[in-house]
């Protein structure tokens, strides 16, 4: 991890097109600003920690749909070879 110390307005490049500036410092808040190109991203780790959650949780959902399809599907095929 690379630590750096910056004061009020002064910036960190990261690439091209990143650029973060340090806003404001209030005892312990530090706010920033983020500069990047639309197509990149950019969430508060807790947010990013959620989406990934709730991606597991719909993959998860979704193995249990198709097993219950599929269970379905051969329940019926079953059925029709009587």
């Amino acid at each position: 991890m690379l630590i750096l110390s910056r004061k009020i307005d002064e910036k960190i490049k990261i690439g091209n097109d990143i650029t973060i500036t340090l806003i404001d410092v209030h005892g312990d808040q530090v706010k920033i600003g983020v500069e990047a190109p639309k197509d990149v991203k950019v969430f508060r780790q807790e947010v990013f920690d959620a989406i990934q959650n709730e991606n597991k949780a719909a993959v998860v959902a979704e193995a249990d749909g198709n097993e219950k399809a599929i269970s379905a599907v051969s329940a019926l095929s079953k059925l029709l070879k009587k």
